[in-house]
């Protein structure tokens, strides 16, 4: 029986796992993919305090060795559900369950399970996840050396991606469905300096252009509308950056959901469960970065430790 379990080893949870660990508790922390979460796919991360630049992984790895130096357990598994139990002693519990068969029990949990990456919806765009279309330059750019890639946002995330592939690829096209782009004027200037850039706002993607393949099926281009003309962008890959989901659906029952799907926290990281929690991206809120998911997750573990405390 663990005093917190903690659903997610992004920031917010691997900050909560440190903050409940320093505060005398016994703490595990499961997560399904990667320990340090979606940061690790940014090659270089600026805005940490602390840190005048350093990679998403090396950060990641950092929270990681700092939790499980100050005593915390881990487990990739993923997590299906979590049910509250009532014990004969003066409190409940809950048991986590995973798909791996695992069921663990812990006196409070902390839900920091983040996002996931957005897809457009287009036909056959699940088929080629992986077989052309990417979300990662660290981890697929180097398969478009020299050849021609698009890059299917504006944001901050699309713009870091970017800034990676330009040293990489032979030509990089950047389409934004809005009518600007909305990440940081510093990153836009890194890309686009290069000159290896094409850059078309206020567009809408119509499709993706494919051709028989030895493996299948290839990308031959994005086909895609702006100023009310039909275009196609030839390229050999796609990456998309166009914004994040999270996967709560399995824990509404024990905290409520938004429109979206994220979490509505009560009181910065209540919920309607006593002794359940939220913290990070997963919840409804204004700013998504790595400072403000390392405050949820501190916060998420002092109410926490609050609540075991009474």
């Amino acid at each position: 029986m663990y005093d917190i379990i903690v659903v997610g080893g992004g920031p917010a949870g691997l900050t909560a796992a440190i903050y409940g660990l320093r505060n005398g508790k016994s703490v595990f922390v499961i997560e399904k993919s990667v320990f340090g979460g979606q940061i690790v796919n940014s090659p270089k991360v600026e805005n940490i305090p602390g840190f005048d630049s350093i990679s998403g992984d090396d950060f990641g790895d950092k929270l990681l060795e700092q939790a499980m130096g100050q005593g915390a357990e881990v487990t990739l598994e993923n997590v299906t559900a979590v049910d509250k139990k009532h014990s004969d002693k003066e409190y409940d519990y809950f048991v986590v369950k995973t798909e791996e068969g695992g069921e663990h029990q812990g006196r409070t949990v902390i839900l920091a399970t983040g996002t996931t990456h957005r897809t457009l919806g287009l036909p056959g765009e699940e088929d080629l996840i992986g077989n052309g279309i990417s979300f990662c330059a660290v981890c697929d750019g180097d398969f478009y050396r020299d050849k021609d890639v698009v890059m299917i946002g504006g944001g901050n995330s699309a713009f870091v991606e970017s800034s990676l592939l330009v040293d990489i690829v032979g030509h990089l096209t950047i389409l934004q469905d809005m009518p600007y782009f909305t990440a940081d004027q510093k990153l836009q200037d890194q890309v686009l300096s290069t000159g290896k850039a094409e850059t078309h706002v206020g567009t809408k993607i119509l499709a993706y252009e494919t051709e028989p393949a030895d493996f299948g099926t290839k990308i031959t281009g994005v086909r895609y509308e702006e100023s009310g003309q039909e275009k196609v962008a030839k390229c050999d890959g796609v990456f998309l950056a166009v914004g994040l989901v999270p996967e709560n659906g399995n824990f509404a029952s024990l905290a409520d959901l938004d429109e979206r799907g994220y979490f509505v926290p009560e009181s910065i990281v209540g919920t309607k469960t006593p002794g359940v929690f939220v913290a990070g991206d997963c919840c409804a809120k204004t700013l998504r970065q790595v400072t403000t998911a390392c405050s949820d997750g501190a916060y998420a573990a002092i109410e926490a430790c609050n609540y075991l405390s009474k």
